[in-house]
């Protein structure tokens, strides 16, 4: 009897110990003002250019120097965080472009050359108009969930060039 209560405690401990490390936690306030933050299309035009989503962050006040901004995980995509300037920073998301052609064959030996899709599960399961920005305070990272983005009106921008503001 007492080897069953052993065994049942070590299981409870192992398990208990095994989720601690894979969630991830948000903060619920961000260290500093944040002004805006939205998204917006830009399509160029001409097909030369595949098509991307920017994603904007805008702060009252310039970004403190013990904060960097590092990723956002938006509409299950990843994006660098790149500073336009002292208060703003964007992250751009490029779509991906399948003009790969697939052979479809009744005899499974002519399909050879098709190549499996990639399926990646995403890191955080956010809503439409949600995302989470990854960032570093003090070396040490924190992950803060922003709601309710708006989009902004798409950009058409025939030249391929990153739009202003």
């Amino acid at each position: 009897m007492g080897s069953i209560k052993k065994l049942v405690f070590l299981i409870l401990i192992a398990g208990s110990l095994s989720f601690c490390a894979s969630k991830q936690t948000c903060q619920m306030d961000f260290p500093q003002e944040i002004a805006a933050v939205y998204f917006q299309k830009v399509n160029s035009g001409e097909g030369q250019v595949a098509p991307r989503t920017d994603f904007y962050i805008e702060f009252e006040k310039p970004l403190a120097k013990e904060i960097v901004l590092d990723k956002v995980y938006f509409q299950d995509m990843v994006g660098v965080v790149e500073i336009e300037s002292d208060t703003t920073f964007v992250a751009h998301f490029y779509q991906d472009s399948t003009d790969h052609d697939l052979v479809l064959h009744s005899d499974p030996t002519k399909e050879y050359g098709n190549k499996a899709p990639i399926i990646t599960e995403p890191k955080f399961d956010l809503q439409r108009t949600e995302a989470v920005l990854e960032y570093r305070k003090r070396e040490k990272t924190f992950f803060y969930k922003i709601l309710a983005i708006k989009e902004r009106p798409m950009i058409l921008n025939p030249s391929g060039i990153k739009p202003k503001k």
